[in-house]
């Protein structure tokens, strides 16, 4: 499967726009990382590409996310890191790899990045800088749905949190133009 399929699927089976930003925001964030760490771009952009493709199917039933994916994709016979990654980032496997624990901390980061961008004056990703990031961060209240917990995990792979939100947030920024703010 290359990226334009992932691309078709994801609109096939994701109907929220929403929802497309973030999987678009995830990818982008991971594709970052892996440029970084100098691992295969292609391959954790995948993994964040497809993270959350069965979300509206398993939304009343969240014990199935991600195990509907992995059915789907079956078929394109993908390499089984990135199937193992999809189930890290909702705690279907304990993340071990890099891109494992990596994508489990992304996922919650561009949820507090986008909350961040609409929130300042100019609601735009290019006027938010690390420095408003941290302090929307340290406000427990602000993004309450962007675990705290799950993205200080980036300390688990060797990024301080200004270093992990730096990167995630010029990933973000490279896509602004798809993400529409």
């Amino acid at each position: 499967m290359d990226r334009n399929q992932a691309i078709e699927l994801v609109r096939c089976k994701i109907s929220s726009g929403n929802l497309r930003k973030h999987i678009l925001s995830v990818e982008a964030v991971m594709r970052r990382l892996a440029l970084h760490f100098h691992e295969d771009i292609e391959l954790w952009g995948m993994t964040g590409l497809l993270h959350d493709l069965d979300y509206e199917e398993t939304v009343n039933n969240p014990d199935r996310h991600t195990l509907i994916t992995e059915q789907w994709l079956d078929e394109y016979k993908l390499d089984s890191v990135i199937i193992r990654g999809i189930k890290a980032h909702a705690g279907k496997v304990v993340p071990s790899s890099l891109m494992e624990k990596a994508i489990f901390a992304a996922d919650p980061v561009t949820g507090l990045i986008v909350a961040a961008a609409l929130m300042h004056p100019s609601k735009k990703l290019a006027g938010v800088d690390l420095k408003f990031l941290k302090k929307r961060f340290k406000e427990k209240r602000f993004a309450a749905g962007a675990r705290r917990e799950d993205i200080l995990t980036c300390e688990q792979f060797g990024l301080t949190l200004d270093e992990f939100m730096q990167l995630s947030l010029e990933g973000m920024q490279a896509i602004s133009d798809d993400l529409g703010f």
